[in-house]
């Protein structure tokens, strides 16, 4: 087994490194400073509004097919209440394009996205 060691103490010829090292204070209050590092400012919470008008503006085919979506079916679906079932046939059928386009527009702006440089 490996003896256990205990430190020599300090001769009249030896110097201890504490009484030549300067004391390291630190101010918790404050974030330490790192060399060569500049911290980002913290970005501010985004709300709904403000996340569907940038979403919007990235991509505005989605929003466009979703609409498309909620009006075809809406409209297919009074038509059938009224028993229009030839025209209720052709709106659910024109929801299907439109959910078909709007998945496309999702995959379009997620391979745009993926494909853009980071900043």
């Amino acid at each position: 087994m490996a003896a256990a060691t205990t430190p020599a103490p300090v001769g009249q010829g030896q110097t201890a490194k504490s009484e030549t090292a300067v004391p390291v204070v630190f101010d918790i209050s404050k974030p330490p400073i790192v060399e060569g590092f500049s911290p980002f400012p913290m970005p501010k919470e985004e709300g709904f509004k403000e996340k569907f008008i940038r979403k919007t503006k990235e991509n505005p085919f989605v929003p466009l097919g979703c609409l498309g979506t909620a009006g075809a079916l809406t409209y297919g679906l009074i038509a059938f209440k009224h028993g229009k079932s030839r025209q209720s046939q052709v709106l659910m059928r024109s929801r299907i394009f439109a959910q078909g386009f709007t998945v496309i527009a999702i995959i379009v702006g997620v391979a745009i996205t993926a494909m853009k440089p980071k900043q």
